[in-house]
């Protein structure tokens, strides 16, 4: 029997780019968890794609079913849709991001997630929790670098 898990996820950044963050609420059972990190340079899809990654690495078993619930129709549409899936087949020619999708994809096979879409500030609490996580950390004194963000926009 696999781990029911419900995973809350947002990205933001201030400025697009600039200053960013995500916010992720994890939840089984009883139990709940919160993450959130801060970065000094970044846009909100990356933001946003971060958050699942590192909600789905925070996992400690493997073959959960997790829903995901996500403001951003951006990483929703890709994977629910199969975009994500037809990117790989063309090498993310003409597509941003793929640093993150391949990380994303290599997390998400191990896994059976399931992606809901949901309106972003529309009182929601653990959606407007990720929110707040994601726009503190985006405030946060010492930032994160994005790497691979960073050099190929230098």
């Amino acid at each position: 029997m696999s781990h029911k898990i419900t995973i809350y996820t947002d990205g933001s950044s201030r400025g697009n780019p600039g200053p960013g963050g995500y916010g992720v609420v994890l939840m089984s059972g009883p139990h709940r968890k919160e993450l959130s990190e801060g970065y000094r340079l970044t846009t909100n899809n990356r933001m946003e794609l971060l958050a699942v990654i590192v909600g789905l690495e925070a996992l400690k078993a493997e073959n959960c079913a997790v829903t995901v619930y996500t403001d951003s129709k951006y990483v929703a549409d890709a994977v629910s849709k199969g975009w994500v899936f037809d990117w790989v087949k063309k090498r993310f020619k003409g597509k941003k991001n793929p640093d993150l999708w391949m990380r994303f994809l290599n997390i998400y096979k191990k896994h059976q997630v399931n992606f809901v879409w949901v309106k972003g500030h529309a009182n929601i609490p653990e959606n407007e929790r990720c929110d707040q996580l994601a726009v503190d950390a985006s405030y946060k004194k010492i930032l994160q670098v994005d790497e691979i963000y960073e050099a190929e926009n230098e």
